[in-house]
Order: C-alpha cells, then sequence, then structure tokens
C-alpha cells in the first residue's frame, strides 16, 4: 500500500505474480470462495478497502464475490490465466488495462491460452501506441472474440497441448520451502511449458481484424478504478 499509494491501480500488476507465486496452489482449490473471503474479511481488508475505496468504502463483492471481483481472486486468476509458463511478464500487461480484469477475464475463451496471450499482445500494441482509452478497445475486442467463436474454434486455428500438469503439481508441492516472493523482481511461476509463440502469431491478425470492425464504445472517465497503469 506504502508503494503505490500515488496510483491504486498499479498495485494490481504488482502483487497478481506475488501472490500467485506465494499461493501455490491448484485451480480447483482456487476455485473456494471460502479462502479468498478469509484473506479479505480477516487477514487484510486495509487492503481491499485502500485498493477498491471510491466514493463510499469498497463494495461487498469485492471481500465476497465472484473469482473476476473479490480482491484476492481477481489478482490471482488473472496470474493464473495470463501468465506465459512461468513468465510473470504478460501478467503485468494484462493488469494495465483494469477492463482486462474486469471485463475479459470473465470468458471461457481465456482459458485457452494462445487466445489469453494474444489479447495481452494487442493489449501491449494498444499501450505502447498510447492510444486513447484503452479499456474501450479491450472491451471491444474481448465482446468479438466472444461473439465469434468458442475456445474449440481457436483451439483449431492456434493448437496448444495445455500446461504440463506434473510440474505444476511440483511446483505446488515445493511450497513450503520455497523462499519469500522477490519484491522488485517477479517471481518465477510453475515451469509447465510457454505457449508456442506460432500459436499466438497464427490468432493475432484475426483479433486485431475483429477490433478494426468492432464497434467501440466511448466511456466517460470514472476515475482511478477504470484508469489504465502507465507503469
Amino acid at each position: 500500500m506504502r508503494r503505490f499509494e500515488a496510483k491504486r491501480t498499479a498495485a494490481d500488476g504488482w502483487l497478481a505474480p506475488r501472490l500467485h507465486a506465494t499461493l501455490r496452489m491448484s485451480r480447483a482449490e482456487a476455485a473456494d470462495a471460502r479462502l479468498w473471503n478469509f484473506l479479505a474479511l480477516l487477514v487484510a481488508p486495509d487492503y481491499v478497502i485502500w485498493r477498491h475505496r471510491g466514493k463510499k468504502l469498497a463494495q461487498a463483492a469485492r471481500f465476497s464475490g465472484a473469482h473476476h471481483t473479490q480482491a484476492f481472486a481477481r489478482l490471482w486468476w488473472a496470474a493464473e490465466l495470463f501468465r506465459d509458463g512461468e513468465d510473470y511478464r504478460p501478467v503485468e500487461t494484462a493488469c494495465r488495462v483494469q477492463d482486462v480484469l474486469n471485463t475479459t477475464m470473465r470468458l471461457d475463451v481465456v482459458d485457452h491460452r494462445p487466445t489469453a496471450l494474444a489479447i495481452v499482445r494487442i493489449t501491449h500494441r494498444l499501450l505502447e501506441e498510447n492510444v486513447p482509452r484503452p479499456g474501450d478497445q479491450v472491451n471491444a475486442l474481448s465482446a468479438a472474440i466472444n461473439s465469434a467463436g468458442s475456445t474449440l474454434v481457436y483451439e483449431a486455428l492456434a493448437p496448444d497441448p495445455g500446461p504440463d500438469t506434473d510440474s505444476v503439481h511440483e511446483w505446488i508441492a515445493g511450497a513450503e520451502s520455497a523462499p519469500a516472493v522477490p519484491l522488485d523482481r517477479l517471481p518465477d511461476g510453475p515451469a509447465d511449458g510457454a505457449v508456442a509463440d506460432s500459436a499466438i502469431r497464427n490468432l493475432v491478425p484475426l483479433f486485431e481484424q475483429m477490433l478494426a470492425d468492432a464497434p467501440k464504445r466511448s466511456r466517460r472517465p470514472r476515475g482511478d478504478e477504470n484508469a489504465v497503469d502507465q507503469l
């Protein structure tokens, strides 16, 4: 909280990979809302209020809510869905645009790793080019991708064998002896295999065309919660 007092949204990209690397667990374990409720209500309610305070106190869903809304669950799942094997750098990019967490992460298609990373790659381009209101672009892209097909369609275009589950289990098993995550450099995630760059490149031109054709809904600025984290 001291580190990011000047820009609370920037805390997401810093905390998400470190939370994921600290709480080593399976997706099935992470789906248990009781863990996240415990963290938010008993361990760190001060963080939830600090990060999600607005005109009023943080909404109840930030303490006990869906995986894409609850203060800690959303960060763990962002790291899980947008990491590239042990590389958390795509997670930092994803968290720089709040709409990736608020909208894109709700879609079933992001379970397909090449799709998730293709979205991050386009998000990175939008940020590098300083495109105004990148959140509106991300929302339009996410809606277009979700409407255009299911994960089966994208799997045909960009095959992905999926993560190495044995490596994930080994990573989880090593949690008790693992050192604390570093504060000033990214930790390493489970070495369960990176996504083939060719699979991502197969999807990026298609998604770029979807973005170009998609209608954009321009929103009025709503303050910190929809801000872009310019690291």
